[in-house]
């Protein structure tokens, strides 16, 4: 039972880490480094991430510094970051790439709370998931008769206390990326 429930609480960490992971790609009105995490440049013909081809700084609020270490790839950073959804307009001087992040509108932020929020009821249904994934395999393990149904009650509510922590979990993360995103 208790491989079951430290299986279960494993796979509710990693729904939270996805999430938070998945956040760190919203842009909000601030430059920050980790908008470029998901992008990938062609480098000699295979993806690799941006922050292992180039140096990403922030020297300022609203301004971002990618340095490539390999000066030919210039041109594909430039160009990963121009299709990336990003809606970012790069601009370099053949040695750095310089990106000013613009003040979001009102209707763009609203936009991406949204968004942040449809991401945040993908990771709490997830979790249900999990929680719903757990109490199969203790009703399948109490079928075996290798738990009793004791067991396999205070199983499944040791399972929906862990859902219910890692739901609170999603939901201050998504009201700390909501107050990011709706400052100015």
């Amino acid at each position: 039972m208790q491989d079951v429930i430290s299986s279960n609480e494993e796979r509710m960490k990693k729904t939270v880490a996805n999430l938070k992971e998945g956040f760190a790609a919203i842009r909000t009105g601030r430059a920050s480094a980790s908008l470029f995490d998901r992008i990938r440049v062609d480098y000699y013909g295979e993806k690799s991430p941006m922050n292992q081809v180039a140096n990403i700084s922030v020297p300022e609020a609203r301004l971002i510094v990618i340095q490539p270490w390999d000066k030919n790839l210039i041109g594909e950073i430039e160009k990963a970051i121009r299709t990336s959804e990003l809606s970012l307009n790069p601009s370099n001087d053949g040695k750095v790439i310089r990106i000013s992040i613009p003040p979001l509108t009102e209707e763009r932020r609203k936009e991406l709370v949204k968004l942040a929020k449809n991401q945040a009821e993908q990771s709490r249904v997830a979790i249900r998931n999990i929680r719903r994934d757990g109490n199969e395999e203790m009703k399948k393990l109490l079928k075996d008769s290798k738990i009793t149904e004791d067991d396999e009650t205070k199983g499944a509510a040791e399972l929906q206390k862990l859902t219910d922590s890692y739901i609170n979990q999603v939901n201050h993360v998504l009201e700390e990326k909501e107050k990011e995103i709706m400052e100015v």
